[in-house]
């Protein structure tokens, strides 16, 4: 059996979403920043308990709200993966309101919370972000080291399997 499923990245510019994508499906980091205009779609085949996902994975360019995020580029979502960096505090003090507008907008569409960048801060300091953060963070990733990377992608694809209808 194989089954298509739309999963979305969003987060404020610069906390890593392309860096996550290209790390998991390319195995790639570049130091390069380059902004996303507009959405970028790649794709990903996994494998899940005799199930094959094909895992269409759109990278949504990062807006200072996601209320500025098109509609038609949210629209048939099957997961959000809402990212952070864990270095910058501005891109999750209003994660909180975020979140309830994304669950407003996309009723029913799971949501994994990640905190990207983490090799940048010792583990205490994770911690201590963490703890900040107002809502619960999934994930604490690092693109630039895969820590994490491939772990966030394959619990969204099980959730696709476990939730096959």
């Amino acid at each position: 059996m194989m089954i298509s499923k739309k999963v979305i990245l969003l987060g404020k510019y610069g906390v890593g979403k392309t860096s996550l994508i290209r790390q998991y499906v390319y195995s790639q980091f570049s130091e390069e920043y380059l902004t996303t205009i507009g959405v970028k779609i790649d794709k990903k085949i996994v494998e899940i308990n005799g199930v094959t996902i094909n895992l269409l994975i759109w990278d949504i360019a990062g807006e200072s709200a996601q209320v500025k995020v098109p509609a038609t580029y949210k629209m048939g979502a099957h997961a959000i993966i809402y990212v952070f960096d864990v270095t910058r505090p501005a891109t999750y003090e209003h994660l909180k309101e975020e979140v309830e507008q994304l669950n407003s907008d996309l009723p029913r569409v799971p949501m994994w919370v990640v905190g990207n960048k983490s090799d940048l801060l010792l583990e205490n300091e994770v911690e201590e972000v963490k703890a900040k953060v107002p809502v619960k963070t999934d994930f604490m990733t690092s693109a630039k080291m895969a820590t994490h990377v491939a772990d966030l992608f394959i619990k969204v694809a099980e959730h696709f399997v476990n939730h096959v209808k």
